[in-house]
């Protein structure tokens, strides 16, 4: 958002949060993509209205610069005119606001102090729009909103001192044991009358993943060659497990996968049977409304997949390029690194990596995240070759 509208809602905040009506809010906001419905069930379970006003002023101040004006929008269609009426007042009378359009979800942590009272640098994850699409081998990923970004250090060094875990305002609880569950789908063997070819190579990467959510304390559990319903199932058990005593989850997809009309997530994943589901579908089976224990904790999806045209480079020997470089990053930044930071890394490694020049991969990975978020590093066992 803009700092001249951030300063409208501060002056505000008073007769915002005494008048606003939120629960009249949510559905605008979210139709115009400017909160994703985890963050509305955020909201909700902030407390009273007044609350719950409070805290969806706060968290506009970080939605982009389409946010006052889908906020004005909104309260113009809820009838909350004199709200609209007293934001628009500190508005310059020549200057019209924005169309209000559809944009993806934007994560921006806040910062997080160390003990020495040393600013950690904000890290800002936007969407990312590919250009053009080229002709692609079988398997590609996913477009997704990561950026394409040089951190100031140099990959794959660890910081050279550690960092105190705490949870607060900044960064999320991630200290229960085990930290949560972890599925991995892994489908390499696809059925003749789906016309999708055998993924060789994606079993080293379900190794690799699966040794390295261990080592970050999940429970992992790994299930291959899914069918389209199968991939539902296993959704909706994850979906209906106990999450209470856990800090977070994670969901895996290594499969074939094409693009889809979405405004939030152009793409989804290929059952070993053909039939597709959705990315839309599959992060909505953890969502706050379909997961009451997983409200206001992390879920995290990492999708190993085509999307129509964005490729995505297999080695049938070493796995996957993206696979191997967050699994390389995890191991080296994990215990110092919050998840946006190490995420960027992938991202650039991995876009960086082309093929003779000729083409470039562009890791997917989707979370709603608002705070930071630090992994539990526990020694990871590598093993041992013969």
């Amino acid at each position: 958002m803009e700092e001249r509208h951030k300063r409208i809602l501060q002056r505000n905040r008073v007769n915002l949060v005494r008048d606003l009506n939120p629960s009249d809010m949510y559905h605008g906001l979210l139709s115009e993509g400017i909160f994703t419905q985890d963050m509305i069930d955020e909201i909700k379970s902030s407390g009273i209205r007044q609350d719950q006003a409070r805290q969806l002023v706060r968290d506009l101040e970080t939605r982009g610069s389409l946010a006052f004006p889908a906020l004005i929008e909104c309260l113009h269609e809820t009838g909350q005119h004199s709200l609209a009426e007293l934001l628009l007042d500190g508005e310059p009378q020549n200057q019209p606001l924005p169309q209000s359009v559809h944009v993806r979800p934007v994560v921006r942590p806040l910062p997080v102090y160390s003990p020495m009272d040393t600013v950690k640098p904000v890290q800002v994850v936007t969407p990312v729009y590919p250009t053009q699409s080229v002709k692609a081998m079988p398997t590609t990923p996913i477009p997704c909103t990561v950026a394409r970004k040089t951190p100031e250090r140099e990959f794959g060094k660890p910081r050279a001192t550690g960092r105190v875990r705490r949870d607060s305002i900044q960064s999320y609880k991630m200290d229960a044991n085990p930290c949560g569950h972890c599925l991995i789908i892994n489908n390499v063997d696809f059925e003749p009358k789906s016309e999708l070819s055998k993924r060789t190579g994606s079993n080293i990467d379900c190794e690799k993943l699966e040794r390295r959510f261990k080592s970050l304390n999940f429970i992992v559990l790994v299930k291959r060659n899914l069918k389209q319903k199968q991939i539902k199932q296993e959704l909706s058990a994850l979906s209906k497990k106990d999450h209470s005593q856990y800090d977070c989850c994670v969901v895996i997809m290594l499969s074939h996968g094409t693009e889809v009309c979405n405004n939030r997530f152009p793409g989804a994943v290929h059952g070993v049977d053909g039939p597709n589901v959705p990315v839309q579908h599959i992060t909505n089976y953890l969502n706050g409304q379909n997961c009451l224990s997983l409200q206001g904790k992390p879920k995290i999806f990492f999708i190993q997949a085509c999307g129509g045209g964005y490729v995505s480079w297999r080695d049938t020997q070493a796995g996957s390029w993206y696979v191997e470089t967050l699994d390389n990053i995890l191991e080296e930044n994990a215990a110092t690194d919050d998840l946006v930071t190490m995420l960027m890394m992938v991202s650039h490694e991995v876009s960086e990596n082309s093929a003779n020049g000729l083409y470039k991969q562009m890791p997917g990975s989707f979370n709603f995240l608002r705070k930071l978020l630090y992994f539990q590093a526990l020694p990871c066992q590598r093993p041992i070759l013969s």
